[in-house]
């Protein structure tokens, strides 16, 4: 019997998935060095300049340098890989679902499913739920989203009447946000509802129920995922 193929390490995936970043973004590459030698230059000068270069304590802070040089350029990378994997996949149908189905903080409730969806267009409006209030996110057209984002803000008032909705359309001009940029623009809305509530709300739109038809073929959430933050 033929030997199954064994999957990559982590390592080597990391590896692999850099490589395909430093390709599609050369920058990153000169971004993540540049992150480590300012690392490391720290390191020598409190080793050097304000511990006096008493050998102990220059070692200590040169390690200590070089090793967050190391975590510093890591973490550059990922989030311009994170970035790259982003612009690969935006604009398709799907997008936004790749991105809720990996990338929700425990604070946050999401479903990768959208709620709305246009057969014709494919257009689709996803919802967020968290302490900021109702998030409602278009993907697709512009112009077309309007009227079907603001057909969702009044099903939400209904349910939830004295919670904020904040509408978000995700394009790929400066109509609306940046796929790479959507989650970074939820997180920083203002924070209206506390914990409990925020459950609350989640569970009277559940009420509302799913879509009646299948999503539209593009992108497979399940398949395509952006590499996940650290920390």
């Amino acid at each position: 019997m033929a030997k199954k193929d064994k999957k990559p390490g982590r390592f080597k995936q990391l590896l692999q998935v850099y490589k395909v970043t430093a390709k599609n973004d050369p920058s990153s590459v000169w971004v993540s060095l540049l992150g480590f030698l300012v690392s490391v230059a720290i390191g020598l000068v409190m080793g050097y300049f304000v511990f006096g270069g008493e050998p102990w304590s220059f070692t200590l802070w040169t390690i200590s340098g070089v090793t967050s040089g190391i975590l510093v350029a890591m973490i550059i990378m990922s989030r311009r890989a994170e970035r790259s994997a982003y612009k690969q996949i935006e604009g398709q149908a799907g997008a936004v679902s790749a991105v809720l189905n990996s990338q929700i903080r425990r604070s946050w409730r999401a479903n990768p499913t959208p709620i709305a969806i246009s057969p014709k267009t494919r257009d689709a409006v996803y919802r967020m739920i968290g302490r900021p209030g109702v998030v409602l996110i278009g993907e697709g057209d512009s112009a077309r989203l309007t009227q079907m984002l603001q057909d969702e803000s009044r099903k939400v008032h209904r349910i939830a009447p004295g919670v904020t909705i904040h509408q978000i359309k995700v394009t790929q001009d400066n109509s609306g946000v940046r796929l790479y940029n959507l989650l970074k623009t939820v997180y920083k809305l203002k924070k209206t509802l506390r914990r409990a509530e925020v459950t609350a709300v989640a569970n009277r739109l559940e009420s509302l129920g799913g879509l009646s038809i299948p999503i539209p073929k593009g992108i497979d959430p399940m398949r395509v995922r952006p590499p996940k933050r650290k920390g």
